[in-house]
């Protein structure tokens, strides 16, 4: 997968953020992909998952099974 120009992406924070600043926020309005960044560092390198690969990120981490990602 080649790097998306994530430059006019819009950025939501994660509603489980912390009160310090330490958070993720997703971009996910973006063609059949979702972005990944740390807020505290938007103009650092953000991880890229297609949709499906996002949902079983998700769905591991909701199992606490990140075993089933290696």
């Amino acid at each position: 997968m080649s790097t998306p120009d994530l430059a006019g992406s819009a950025w939501r924070k994660s509603t489980y953020s912390q009160q310090d600043g330490a958070c993720v926020e997703v971009a996910g309005n973006l063609q059949g992909i979702v972005a990944v960044r740390d807020s505290k560092d938007p103009a650092g390198p953000a991880l890229v998952f297609s949709r499906p690969e996002f949902a079983e990120f998700i769905r591991c981490l909701a199992a606490d099974d990140l075993t089933a990602l290696s």
